[in-house]
């Protein structure tokens, strides 16, 4: 047995650290695929795009990790199915699951291992790399302008562009408000296209504009403003055919934000961290409605109650009201004309206020709501990515001693199917919780729930040595019941023959 146990160690841990160095470097790929544009252009060092991509690497192993044990348990006993080495095994008197003892013992320490790098690894990892992302976005502003967005990233500056050449880096339609005299839009700047280039020691940004127009409004004081009246103000319109503008950039080079601004981040805190954080929100969360309650009954609803209605406060602290009821004629009826307009207009801008009240006051309650559920989220998926290296191996396992298939390809194909319904149900999950539609730890536990009963069933197939991948097996019931169809048939017409 332990020389069993050792050549299936050497089995398992090679295609282990293979396949997840390829589902690491696969997820690396993606990264740099999607924040390709933020990075291109930017001037950067081979040290910090290794420490960035170093960063991201390691939030990506409580993903990798799970795939890579499906990948690798299906390869191996795949290899031992294909090579008949699993019936040599059983034929010997050993079962499945006792040749399996050391690989489900190395499959929960490498399970536990997955939630302490969860817990205490991986919120410092998110927290560099994020604060590394963001100060490499901020970098060199002119490859941050989105098409039909105002940028704001260069301080006393909005500029618009309507559309840009990606060959050639021409801007067309360009629009400039400069806020540099912070008294708002005097200075307006339009050109039909343009260039914008970052000068060699990066403390300024070129703009050459081509074809445009520039709008000044001229400061004047009081007593020139009185000359005008309603005609407007005084402003001065230039037309130009090129025009270059040079703006001065301020800390625009990769210095490193303050990480202290990040760490409160859901993603960036460990169960503890998450623990608290979620009791002061919960605190919060039921002050704003004890807020709520009482200014809707001391402001809101009961303000002129007493010249309205009779009514009676139980106790000093308590905001609950005994009313008695009244009919609109006892208090429109006994005024005067002009006073039942004033009760009428006072009543429908109390109503307003309440109205604009009670929708902030729901839009802050949903928003903390929203912030409890997504630190909820994160304290269960910090058991589920962990959990989920266990259920797979219980998947790949069983599935490659029942498809005895060994190598890359059908264990890849496999894998990626398994993988990508245990994503879809994830993150399916993960949105039920977040619009409320289910509980958290149902929502989060339910692609984990999905998987073990498959890799208990898979399991129970593969000790009972079922073919469940086999066509001939589906295909026998169909035929036997077309058989029995034919055997009908011709029993039928033989007693039609014989009673003619």
């Amino acid at each position: 047995m332990k020389r069993l146990h050792r050549n299936l160690f050497k089995s398992f841990l090679g295609p282990l650290v293979l396949t997840f160095l390829i589902v690491l470097f696969i997820m690396i790929m993606q990264f740099l695929w999607k924040y390709i544009d933020d990075m291109v252009g930017k001037g950067l060092d081979f040290k910090t795009i290794g420490t960035l991509l170093f960063y991201f690497g390691l939030s990506f192993v409580p993903m990798a990790l799970p795939l890579a044990i499906l990948l690798a348990s299906l390869m191996t006993f795949g290899s031992l199915g294909e090579n008949s080495e699993l019936t040599a095994i059983k034929a010997a008197g050993i079962s499945l699951q006792r040749f399996m003892t050391p690989l489900i013992i190395l499959v929960i320490l490498i399970s536990i291992g997955a939630f302490f790098f969860s817990n205490n690894i991986l919120p410092i990892t998110n927290l560099k790399s994020r604060s590394l992302l963001y100060d490499i976005q901020r970098q060199r502003p002119e490859f941050n302008i989105k098409v039909g967005q105002f940028y704001n990233g260069i301080e006393g500056y909005s500029i618009k562009i309507a559309d840009k050449d990606y060959n050639t880096n021409l801007l067309k339609r360009i629009l400039i408000y400069d806020h540099t005299e912070k008294t708002g839009n005097i200075s307006v700047t339009c050109a039909d296209s343009g260039y914008m280039n970052m000068t060699p020691d990066e403390q300024n940004i070129i703009l050459t504009l081509y074809n445009g127009y520039s709008y000044n409004e001229i400061s004047d004081d009081s007593k020139k403003r009185k000359r005008y009246n309603d005609k407007g103000h005084p402003m001065r319109k230039d037309k130009f055919d090129k025009e270059t503008i040079i703006l001065e950039l301020l800390g625009f080079g990769l210095n490193r934000t303050d990480e202290d601004l990040f760490k409160n981040n859901y993603s960036m805190l460990n169960l503890k961290q998450l623990k608290l954080a979620t009791d002061s929100i919960t605190q919060l969360l039921d002050r704003r409605k004890e807020l709520f309650r009482k200014t809707m009954l001391r402001n809101q609803l009961f303000t002129s109650l007493g010249s309205l209605g009779r009514y009676h406060k139980t106790t000093e602290k308590d905001h609950s009201f005994d009313t008695i009821p009244f009919l609109p004629k006892d208090i429109i009826f006994r005024h005067s004309q002009g006073d039942q307009e004033t009760i009428i207009d006072r009543a429908l801008m109390m109503a307003r206020n309440s109205k604009n009240f009670i929708i902030s006051s729901k839009n802050t309650i949903l928003a903390r709501k929203d912030v409890i559920r997504r630190h909820e989220i994160e304290f269960h998926r910090k058991f589920t990515l962990s959990f989920a290296c266990f259920i797979f191996f219980f998947i790949g396992a069983p599935l490659g001693a029942i498809i005895r298939k060994g190598g890359l390809g059908m264990p890849i194909t496999i894998s990626i199917l398994f993988f990508l319904v245990y994503h879809v149900t994830s993150m399916s999950g993960e949105k039920f919780v977040r619009q409320e539609v289910l509980d958290t730890y149902v929502g989060m536990w339910l692609s984990s729930l999905l998987l073990l009963l498959i890799g208990i069933f898979l399991t129970y197939k593969s000790t009972n040595d079922s073919a469940i991948l086999n066509i001939d097996t589906y295909l026998e019931l169909p035929k036997k019941l077309l058989s029995r169809i034919t055997n009908i048939r011709k029993n039928g017409d033989n007693d039609i023959w014989n009673k003619q």
